[in-house]
């Protein structure tokens, strides 16, 4: 049994940073998670997950993510075995 460390980059839609900080950190319960500026005052939120590979996915996390209110794009930055 793995242990899986995936980290995703997520823009928020348009006017919608908090929201989407406040409706992940409730609903997803990440490990950690802040929004750090890109450039030019466009800030993203960078959101880590650790699971047991044989209980979800990294794909399986991405959909709940997409789902949330206030999540625009996502991407994942990085993903590793722990």
């Amino acid at each position: 049994m793995s242990k899986v460390s995936v980290i995703f980059k997520v823009y928020p839609k348009e006017n919608a940073l908090e929201s989407a900080l406040k409706n992940i950190k409730e609903n997803l319960k990440p490990v950690a998670i802040q929004a750090e500026e890109v450039a030019f005052g466009i800030k993203v939120i960078k959101v880590r997950f650790v699971f047991n590979n044989e209980q979800t996915t990294s794909s399986a996390i991405e959909e709940q993510l997409r789902k949330t209110d206030g999540v625009g794009e996502i991407e994942v930055e990085e993903e590793s075995l722990i």
